[in-house]
């Protein structure tokens, strides 16, 4: 436990109690580690950069470094990790850019080997981002999402909660909620059933949501007469307005 002797930590980063620091790792000013985090031998934790309790960040790790943007002129900005997040060996978060000032990711992830996540993301709870995944910039991940292994996600893309993408699937538009996507361009392959299970949702909801993205995804007309037809005749499902509202709020249309 404790700092090694060959590590650097700035005085003025704030380190919490019990934090572990390997060797040959850089901890800069302005950096928060929370209580009982873990971090591995060279890591590199830049400066704006906070860190709650109870992670584990493993080797080679770079976290909080400036942008891959040619617009930062480095203005100061944030990275904010919640608490029992892990972040494999290899991994690298940037912070904000002046557009929203900051990336988040959330409590309970799981980062895998080799993961990136670019400016200004915002990464919810208990996300799992497997090994090659990257993130564009602004790109925006829902609590309880799954990317797998090589999930490439362009920039300003929204995945929704609970989604699952399968391996290497390349993300260019939004990810409605509940469903499993897979391929590259990606493409709706029903709703994530397995994952729903295991999260406690009945079979008479996985039904119901089997029924909406029917309708949405499989029907002959357009998606505009579908997204009216799911409103008229599926407004009751406790589930429908989640939906609806997030095809209807989509920038960058839907998958």
């Amino acid at each position: 436990m404790g700092v090694h002797s060959t590590a650097i930590v700035d005085p003025n980063a704030k380190i919490g109690d019990d934090v572990t620091i390997g060797p040959f790792s850089v901890i800069e000013a302005g950096v928060s580690i929370g209580d009982r985090t873990t971090v591995g031998n060279n890591v590199t934790i830049s400066s704006g950069t906070y860190i709650g309790r109870d992670c584990k960040i493993f080797h080679s790790a770079s976290i909080g470094a400036i942008p891959q943007d040619l617009k930062y002129n480095n203005e100061e900005t944030l990275l904010y990790i919640g608490d029992r997040t892990v972040i494999r060996e290899f991994v690298s978060i940037n912070k904000g850019t002046s557009a929203s000032g900051k990336t988040e990711i959330g409590s309970d992830c799981l980062l895998m080997a080799s993961v990136h996540v670019a400016h200004d993301c915002v990464v919810g709870n208990n996300v799992i981002m497997s090994n090659l995944t990257t993130l564009g910039g602004h790109v925006n991940i829902d609590d309880w999402v799954i990317l797998s292994g090589g999930v490439l996600v362009h920039q300003f893309c929204n995945i929704s909660k609970h989604a699952f993408i399968g391996a290497g699937a390349l993300v260019t538009q939004d990810v409605p909620p509940f469903i499993l996507a897979a391929g590259s361009p990606v493409e709706y392959s029903g709703i994530n059933s397995v994952g729903l299970k295991r999260r406690g949702f009945s079979i008479d909801d996985r039904k119901e949501l089997k029924n909406i993205y029917k309708m949405y995804f499989r029907s002959k007309n357009n998606r505009k007469e579908n997204l009216s037809k799911i409103k008229k005749e599926l407004a009751p499902f406790k589930y429908t307005n989640l939906i609806v509202d997030f095809i209807e709020n989509s920038e960058r249309g839907i998958i």
